[in-house]
C-alpha cells in the first residue's frame, strides 16, 4: 500500500510539471498567434484542439458528451454548469464546438500564463468583492455574448467538493437577461474523481461525462426563476447521465 502511494505521488509529480509545462507552451504559441492574425478565432481554437485534448489525455481522461444537438451552435449562448474540479474548463473546451470564452474569477487574472491568455481572449474576470465593479463586469460579460459569443459561467461560485450541485448564484444569469440569450444548463460528472481538490495535485484515471441541457429561454423571466430552472435542469442531467 506503502509503495502503491509512493507510485501515484511520483506519478502525479510528473503529471503536474507535463500540465504546467503543456500550459505555458500552448499558451505561449496562442499570444503569438494571437500577435500575428490580430484575431481570437485561431488562439481560442488552439485551447479546444490542442491543449484541452493533451492535458486531458495527460491525466487518463475519457471524455463523454451527450446532448449537443440539443442546441443551435450557430448562436450565441450563456452556457450554465456545475464546477467539481479545474479541469472541467478542459473538458467543456474540448466539447462544445464553437469557440467558448468563459467568465472566471478574478484570481485566476493572477495566475501566470492563464491570466495572460484569459485577458487577451476576452475573458471576464470578475471582483466578487465590489458590488459596483461586478456589476461593470456582468454588463462587459453581456456586451461579449450580444457581440456572438458563446460564455461558460459555473453559477455555484465555487467548486462542489462532494460532487452535489450546490446553489446557483443568480447574479450570473443577469449576463443572459442583458443579452438577451438562451441559458444552456450542462451537466458534469466525474471530473472531480479526476482532478481532485484534496492534496497538492492527485489525478486519477476515469470518465468525465458533460450532458448538455434543452436551452432556456431568458425571455420574460426574473433571474431568480431562470437560476433555479438552469439548478434543476443540471441535476436532472446529472441522474440522466448516471
Amino acid at each position: 500500500m506503502a509503495l502503491s502511494r509512493w507510485s501515484w505521488a511520483a506519478f502525479n509529480a510528473l503529471q503536474l510539471v507535463f500540465t504546467l509545462l503543456w500550459t505555458a507552451g500552448w499558451i505561449t504559441l496562442a499570444l503569438l498567434a494571437l500577435l500575428v492574425t490580430r484575431r481570437r478565432h485561431l488562439p481560442l481554437r488552439m485551447a479546444a484542439r490542442c491543449w484541452a485534448p493533451g492535458l486531458l489525455r495527460g491525466s487518463g481522461a475519457r471524455l463523454v458528451v451527450r446532448g449537443l444537438d440539443r442546441v443551435d451552435w450557430s448562436r450565441p449562448h450563456v452556457l450554465v454548469a456545475n464546477h467539481q474540479s479545474m479541469i472541467d474548463i478542459c473538458a467543456l473546451f474540448r466539447a462544445v464546438p464553437v469557440r467558448l470564452q468563459f467568465l472566471l474569477k478574478q484570481e485566476l487574472s493572477k495566475v501566470p500564463f492563464v491570466g495572460a491568455y484569459a485577458r487577451a481572449m476576452g475573458m471576464i474576470f470578475v471582483e466578487r468583492g465590489s458590488a459596483r465593479e461586478a456589476t461593470r463586469r456582468m454588463q462587459e460579460a453581456a456586451a461579449l455574448v450580444k457581440a456572438g459569443a458563446t460564455l461558460c459561467v459555473f453559477p455555484e461560485g465555487t467548486r462542489s467538493r462532494d460532487g452535489e450541485v450546490l446553489p446557483f448564484k443568480s447574479g450570473a444569469f443577469q449576463v443572459a437577461l442583458d443579452a438577451g440569450a438562451d441559458v444552456v444548463p450542462v451537466a458534469i460528472e466525474g471530473s472531480g474523481k479526476v482532478l481532485s481538490l484534496s492534496g497538492l495535485f492527485r489525478v486519477r484515471p476515469g470518465t468525465i461525462t458533460l450532458t448538455f441541457g434543452t436551452p432556456l429561454r431568458s425571455a420574460q423571466i426574473d433571474r431568480q426563476t431562470l437560476a433555479q430552472q438552469a439548478r434543476d435542469s443540471v441535476i436532472a442531467l446529472k441522474r440522466e447521465a448516471a
